[in-house]
């Protein structure tokens, strides 16, 4: 289920219990997959579709969001880039580009957008965010004054870097980019060691894309002057969190944050009885700062009842009670297997029943009280 499909069926449930209540479902996501159709779907947003530079240099269709309301593009960098585009024998950080999330940009940008949330999660580049960057105006140049090719390997020629041609229009928008990615650029915790692997980074790789990318922040230094391959979150998706912070006005954030300041969640939150959340699967991880935990802190700054339901629970998920999830419930009915779970119909089917028992024992218990 989307979130806003869990909320819906959520919202069954209770009515099923207290007929007359007043149930606000709104949409939730943590800035990863999903937070596209999400924000679309929960705030009467619009969908658009674009030709772009895949991964790989070959055209594939990204699709993103407006808000029109506020101008707002949400997007997700691996509608262009995403490492789930590249088939696993063609996995190679030297070749793979960012190319097309720059394009992406773009096309908002045409479309009258000057603010933008990007999920940068789940990217095949470790090109620096150079292909996006190029994409947008900036001249990436080797020694004869040509563009640098495509990749990682674009940095190993790189000799100049120029904001010559950049889109006027850049100067204008403000990136909000959510990254819960705390690595920097280079070194043993940068995104060439810890993520190069995965994208088919062989250790000899590494070790060359670390040294160029080192070399790129050096050289974007000189005339950018908030080039700061130190911070926290520049080794996002391959350096493209380097390159948003030095090249455009942007800042990183949680992307849970993001989401709740988006949907103004907290003017639902302050006058409402009970707060209801979930997600797939709650385990300990979840207590460490993902969308539903993020959810019951802001509950809590309230002091409201925060509930959770999820399609399965983890032993270890008992974390999310210290982490302001007052009880959270599983929804499966019976036993099935994994596949019968996950359909859709039967997933409703179950959050509605769970929900509707839970708050029968909340009527009930209030009722002997009473």
């Amino acid at each position: 289920m989307s979130s806003m499909e869990a909320g819906y069926a959520i919202a069954e449930g209770v009515r099923r219990v207290y007929p007359k209540a007043e149930v606000a479902v709104r949409p939730l996501a943590d800035g990863g997959e999903g937070t596209v159709d999400a924000l679309v779907a929960g705030m009467s947003g619009s969908y658009h579709q674009v030709t772009v530079t895949g991964p790989l240099g070959e055209p594939v269709c990204a699709k993103y969001g407006i808000l029109e309301s506020t101008g707002t593009a949400i997007m997700e960098m691996s509608q262009a880039a995403g490492i789930t585009q590249v088939p696993p024998e063609k996995r190679n950080p030297l070749y793979t580009t960012s190319y097309g999330v720059g394009e992406m940009i773009r096309d908002a940008i045409q479309k009258g957008c000057r603010r933008f949330i990007i999920g940068i999660g789940g990217s095949a580049t470790n090109d620096g965010g150079i292909g996006m960057l190029q994409a947008l105006g900036y001249d990436f140049l080797d020694a004869q004054g040509r563009q640098v090719p495509f990749g990682a390997r674009g940095l190993e020629v790189l000799e100049s870097i120029s904001d010559h041609y950049v889109i006027p229009e850049l100067a204008e928008c403000q990136f909000y980019i959510a990254c819960d990615v705390t690595n920097t650029l280079c070194g043993e915790k940068g995104c060439s060691a810890v993520f190069g692997p995965q994208k088919g980074a062989t250790p000899s790789m590494i070790m060359q894309m670390d040294k160029w990318l080192a070399y790129y922040a050096a050289m974007a230094r000189e005339k950018f002057p908030k080039a700061n391959p130190k911070q926290a979150g520049t080794g996002a998706a391959g350096g493209l969190g380097f390159a948003f912070l030095t090249f455009t006005n942007a800042v990183l954030e949680s992307g849970i944050k993001l989401v709740l300041e988006e949907t103004k969640l907290a003017e639902y939150v302050q006058d409402a009885d009970v707060v209801i959340t979930g997600e797939g699967r709650m385990d300990e991880q979840t207590a460490m700062g993902k969308a539903p935990v993020g959810v019951a802190r802001l509950a809590k700054k309230y002091g409201k009842t925060v509930l959770a339901f999820s399609g399965a629970v983890t032993r270890d998920a008992v974390a999310c009670n210290a982490a302001g999830i007052d009880a959270f419930f599983p929804i499966l009915r019976s036993v099935c297997t994994l596949e019968e779970a996950m359909k859709t119909a039967q997933a409703k089917q179950n959050m509605a029943d769970t929900v509707e028992q839970v708050f029968r024992l909340m009527k009930a218990t209030k009722e002997a009280k009473e």
